[in-house]
C-alpha cells in the first residue's frame, strides 16, 4: 500500500515524458517538411522591411553561417506555431484528468482563446506595426546613409516584437482568469485603470524600438484590450451565493 503513491507518481512522470516526446516529434516532423522552403519563409518574414528599403537595398549577413542558421530558425518557429494545437492537446490531455468538470469548461475555451489572441497579436505586428515602423525609419534615415540590417538582428527584433504583441493580446484572458479565480475583484481592476494606462506605456517603451509610433501601437491596444477584458469579465463573474452553493455541494 505504501508503494501506491510512488507508483502513481512514476506513472505520471512516464505519461509526461511520452506526451513531451509526442509534442517534440510533431514539431520535428513539421520542421522537416518546411526545411526545403526555409529561405522562402525568411523572405516572407523579411518582406515588411524589404518593401521599405530604397530601390536596390538589401539585408546583410555578418556571420559566416548566418545565411543558413537564420532561415532554419524561422522554419523552426513556423513549425512550432503549426504544431502548437497538437502540443496544447498533449498538455491538455495530461492535466485534464485532474480538473473538475467546471474547471474543464473554463480552461478549454480560455486556452483556445489564448492561442487565437496570440496569433492575432503576431498578425497585428506583421501587417500593421512592421510596415509603419520600417516606413518611419526609412524616412528619418540621414541622407547618404545606407540603411541595412543584419538578418540575425532582424530576426531577434521580429521575435521580440511578436512576443510583445502576442502577450499584449492575452490581456483579456488574463483579466478574466484573475476575476474568475477570485484573485482580484472586478471593481478593483477598474480602480487600477489609471495605473494600467501608465504601465502600458512603460511596457511599450521597454519592448518596442525607441520611436513614438511603435510605442503607441503597443500601448493603445494594451489599454483597449484591458477594457475589453473588464467588459468580458462581467459575464463570467458569478454571485457569491452561487459560489457558496457549489462549494456546499462538493462538501
Amino acid at each position: 500500500m505504501e508503494s501506491a503513491p510512488e507508483e502513481s507518481f512514476l506513472s505520471h512522470l512516464i505519461e509526461l515524458r511520452d506526451r513531451l516526446i509526442r509534442a517534440l516529434l510533431a514539431i520535428a516532423i513539421v520542421f522537416v517538411c518546411l526545411f526545403p522552403w526555409a529561405k522562402e519563409l525568411y523572405a516572407l518574414l523579411a518582406q515588411p522591411l524589404l518593401a521599405t528599403l530604397p530601390k536596390g537595398g538589401q539585408m546583410i549577413a555578418t556571420d559566416v553561417v548566418g545565411v543558413f542558421l537564420v532561415p532554419m530558425k524561422v522554419a523552426l518557429m513556423v513549425a512550432f506555431l503549426i504544431a502548437l494545437p497538437y502540443v496544447l492537446y498533449q498538455a491538455w490531455a495530461f492535466i485534464a484528468p485532474g480538473l473538475y468538470a467546471h474547471e474543464k469548461k473554463l480552461a478549454l475555451p480560455l486556452v483556445a482563446a489564448s492561442v487565437l489572441l496570440f496569433f492575432v497579436g503576431m498578425a497585428f505586428a506583421y501587417f500593421l506595426v512592421f510596415p509603419t515602423v520600417f516606413g518611419f525609419m526609412a524616412k528619418v534615415a540621414p541622407e547618404g546613409v545606407a540603411w541595412m540590417t543584419d538578418i540575425e538582428k532582424y530576426l531577434s527584433f521580429v521575435m521580440t516584437t511578436f512576443i510583445a504583441f502576442g502577450v499584449t493580446f492575452e490581456v483579456p484572458v488574463i483579466v478574466i482568469v484573475l476575476v474568475k479565480v477570485g484573485i482580484v475583484e472586478l471593481a478593483t481592476l477598474r480602480e487600477w485603470r489609471s495605473y494600467v494606462i501608465v504601465g502600458a506605456f512603460v511596457i511599450a517603451a521597454i519592448f518596442t524600438p525607441p520611436d513614438v509610433i511603435s510605442q503607441l501601437m503597443l500601448a493603445i491596444p494594451l489599454c483597449l484590450l484591458f477594457e475589453l477584458g473588464l467588459l468580458m469579465a462581467r459575464f463570467v463573474t458569478r454571485p457569491a451565493v452561487e459560489e457558496s452553493a457549489q462549494i456546499e455541494q462538493k462538501l
